[in-house]
């Protein structure tokens, strides 16, 4: 691989967490002033997986809000569009996710890696990807499964699950956040929801592991893994809701298949539910609680502020997290008819990715937004997408999550320190953690639920 140049890095952007050479990184902010050659915002490249797995890219979505609101991107990665237009600023972001008559879900679906045949487009097909009036009908079946009754009833069994997992945690000492505390409560969160048995929650991860991560070779076992792991969680899902049929319960998976007003979802609208909260529900709020970890360790004295203040910070915290993390970085749209913006033409059918995680960092509508500030506020992030038709219906959910945990570590912790490097997904879509190795000390000795 070839050396990259020498570059300033820009004292607002973080570090690394990877500290390897990476060729593709080549935009690093303005540097004007630096001595060097002004890059060409050509070399801009935010598609390559093997500069994602060295970081966010922050450097580049900053030159584009500059410079480049609507930018024009070819692609570098097979199986993708031969061009797309990055939308980066906050503003523009947010318009597009509510302007879903001009920005449409459907017609490329949200993705950028395109699927090889219309049996894998349509296998991956959920409500995110669907338009009006199709998506209202949806939501408003699927917005039976989160009443404040189920939210509320969810939250006493949650914080039982993240006390154990904690408290096992810290028995264990030293250990890897991403596999013991990340993954198990926000899988368990969907199982409870969907009343998954314990036996089952294991195989449920690996399937989302292998459709969230395809493009990182640790989660994929051939091109066809995410494929099988999709059709292997429908046949769940239509077991589960085949079970419900014969023995109701009060649970979410009841309530989505009784029909009301002659209208329920059909079974392989339920199956695209499982799909969509499996996948969004799961690996966002770990992505959530994993990062959320490793910029709080990174952050120590934002650490001790959240510590000593846990009443004040709590729900600021959380939002911080959530921004600075940014789980979906991008969803794309295609334009169903030619709109000018900052006077440039997009036209009809042309793929439009907004990138939420650039949005989430824009300098015009946060105070130092490199800055990790477990204050912030207020933080009109658009980590949920920003408000419009397809806000994310589990934020109140994810929210819940982040916040009890974080409750918990506090209250069973003097202290939690990083001891080795985390590791990155592999993925320009998700935002994730594959390891993050740490030590936890205890307040008090503990012992481990049964």
């Amino acid at each position: 691989m070839e050396e990259p140049a020498n570059v300033a890095m820009s004292s607002d952007v973080p570090n690394l967490i990877c500290d390897r050479p990476c060729a593709t990184w080549r935009i690093v902010g303005d540097t004007s002033n630096s001595g060097m050659e002004r890059p060409m915002l050509t070399d801009i490249d935010l598609t390559s997986t093997e500069q994602w797995s060295c970081g966010i890219p922050h450097e580049q979505f900053t030159r584009l809000r500059r410079e480049a609101p609507v930018f024009r991107h070819r692609a570098t990665e097979e199986q993708m569009p031969d061009f797309f237009w990055c939308l980066t600023r906050h503003e523009d972001v947010q318009l597009a996710n509510r302007d879903t008559e001009t920005y449409s879900s459907n017609r490329g679906g949200v993705l950028l890696d395109a699927l090889q045949s219309v049996e894998e487009r349509e296998a991956f097909r959920t409500i995110i990807d669907s338009d009006e009036p199709e998506h209202t009908r949806l939501r408003r079946l699927v917005n039976r499964g989160f009443t404040p009754r189920a939210i509320a009833k969810f939250e006493a069994e949650y914080r039982v699950a993240a006390r154990r997992v904690v408290r096992r945690a810290v028995q264990m000492s030293t250990l890897d956040f991403v596999s013991e505390v990340a993954t198990p409560l926000p899988a368990f969160a969907i199982a409870e929801l969907l009343g998954v048995p314990d036996t089952d929650r294991r195989q449920i991860t690996e399937w989302t592991n292998q459709i969230s991560g395809r493009s990182d070779p640790a989660f994929g076992d051939g091109p066809d893994a995410p494929l099988i792991a999709a059709t292997e969680l429908y046949t769940y899902a239509t077991r589960l809701a085949d079970q419900r049929r014969v023995d109701p319960r009060d649970d979410i998976v009841t309530t989505l298949i009784s029909e009301v007003d002659h209208d329920a979802l059909g079974t392989h609208e339920f199956e695209m539910f499982v799909l969509a909260l499996a996948v969004a529900g799961n690996e966002t709020t770990r992505t959530a609680i994993s990062q959320g970890m490793l910029a709080l360790l990174e952050h120590p004295d934002e650490m001790a502020r959240l510590r000593a203040d846990p009443e004040t910070l709590l729900l600021t915290a959380v939002d911080e997290i959530l921004r600075w993390t940014t789980p979906i970085m991008y969803f794309r749209r295609t334009a169903s008819r030619d709109v000018e913006l900052h006077g440039t033409r997009i036209h009809e059918n042309d793929p439009v990715v907004l990138f939420y995680i650039s949005a989430n960092y824009d300098e015009s509508v946060f105070v130092e937004p490199h800055r990790f500030d477990v204050g912030r506020s207020p933080n009109p992030h658009v980590t949920f997408g920003g408000g419009g038709p397809h806000f994310c219906l589990g934020a109140h959910l994810a929210r819940l999550e982040i916040r009890v945990l974080l409750e918990e570590l506090l209250a069973s912790t003097d202290a939690i320190e990083l001891v080795g490097r985390p590791e990155r997904l592999r993925s320009s879509w998700m935002n994730g953690l594959k390891q993050l190795p740490v030590t936890f000390s205890p307040t008090a000795p503990v012992g481990v639920d049964a």
